[in-house]
């Protein structure tokens, strides 16, 4: 159980008006731990951070008890699964403490595995950085792309990387599912990490109460914030450096040009990471994002194989995407989904396209619909699925 005493000194450090995560890094490097701060003169801190913050400094912030109670509260309810690092302790993983910019406290909740300290001062999310891939991309993904992120996310967690996502609707979701299928949750080993922007007594959005329940089971979800912070949109971009800075590479499987996935991608490259994009349609608002990452350098990736060769992990031989056709369908289907290509269609074009009656045509699309083969997209159009 984590030192009551030592963690009321760092909260009380976190909440203080006017001191974030530099400010409070420049008095830890000035005068030690929190406790030792809080036991200097005004005058001291404020030669560091200036009078006003050695004001704020000397006063404990109002809601520093209510915090206290309920990290303590929560802790004890799993304290095998659940930890409060902060960067005094030994267990607050070096990947993070090489941000620009590292959160003062994190919050953790997962395999116990994860807070291990190795002899070479290492730690179970340290290892799971070496071996970490992120894949990010739309809240509202096409069905190629939420298809892409899960079969992307289980092939190369089935070769041993750990998948990084943000918990979010659409890709981040079928990213961290993905893994979970690949990996055992009894082998110990973390399959997932989901970095969050609320505190980890909330679970946002609301309908991943079963998968934070998973992730949890199978892997680490973390979070900068408080308990109790709800889910505030400026939150969640801050939170993408952490996304980058667990992993070795960035993936990005859908995205318009304003998404915020472009913004992990950025953080990815300013931290000297690989990124990688999946190629799409031209006619896609969701691929632009992907296309303008390829052409300012991103690498582009067909296949789970061509993420696994630039990071140089074992492969084995795997067909791209395109390459893949159903072995189970009759001819009949077969020329149907030759005709859809992989773009989305509507139902006036693909019959203009295949010849068949209406009637047919439809009876067709149903049963491709229901193999998995075909989604129906809004406003009456139909795409072909692919599997990665």
């Amino acid at each position: 159980m984590q030192d009551a005493k030592d963690l009321a000194a760092w909260l009380r450090l976190s909440l203080t008006p006017g001191i974030g995560n530099q400010r409070a890094r420049q008095l830890l490097r000035a005068f030690g731990l929190p406790q030792q701060i809080f036991e200097s003169s005004q005058t001291a801190l404020g030669a560091v951070v200036g009078a006003a913050q050695a004001n704020a400094l000397s006063q404990p912030p109002s809601a520093l008890d209510d915090l206290l109670r309920s990290t303590l509260d929560w802790l004890a309810a799993d304290p095998q699964q659940r930890r409060v690092l902060t960067l005094g302790d030994p267990a607050y993983p070096r990947c993070l403490l090489e941000l620009e910019d590292p959160p003062l406290i994190l919050y953790g909740m997962g395999l116990a595995a994860s807070w291990d300290v190795l002899a070479d001062g290492s730690t179970g999310l340290d290892r799971a950085q070496a071996a970490g891939i992120a894949i990010v991309g739309s809240r509202n993904p096409t069905p190629q792309g939420a298809t892409n992120a899960h079969d992307f996310a289980q092939a190369l967690a089935q070769a041993g990387l750990v998948v990084v996502s943000g918990m979010a609707l659409g890709v981040d979701a079928a990213a961290h599912a993905g893994a979970l299928q690949a990996t055992r949750a009894d082998t110990g080993a973390i399959a997932t990490i989901a970095v969050v922007g609320t505190g980890l007594d909330r679970v946002y959005p609301k309908q991943h109460r079963a998968l934070a329940h998973q992730i949890a089971q199978g892997g680490v979800i973390l979070s900068e914030y408080h308990l109790g912070t709800p889910p505030l949109s400026s939150n969640f971009p801050q939170r993408n450096r952490l996304i980058a800075g667990l992993s070795r590479g960035t993936l990005v499987v859908e995205a318009a040009l304003q998404s915020g996935s472009l913004i992990t991608a950025r953080l990815a490259l300013e931290q000297g990471r690989d990124v990688f994009a999946i190629p799409g349609s031209i006619h896609s608002t969701q691929s632009k994002g992907c296309h303008a990452l390829i052409k300012q350098g991103a690498k582009l990736v067909e296949s789970a194989q061509d993420v696994l060769e630039e990071l140089q992990f074992a492969v084995s031989a795997q067909p791209s995407a395109a390459s893949i056709e159903p072995d189970s369908v009759s001819p009949a289907l077969a020329g149907l989904l030759q005709a859809l290509g992989f773009d989305p269609i509507g139902l006036d074009g693909l019959q203009a396209r295949s010849g068949l009656p209406t009637p047919q045509l439809q009876a067709q699309l149903m049963e491709l619909e229901l193999g998995g083969l075909v989604a129906r997209l809004p406003g009456g159009k139909f795409q072909r699925i692919a599997r990665a």
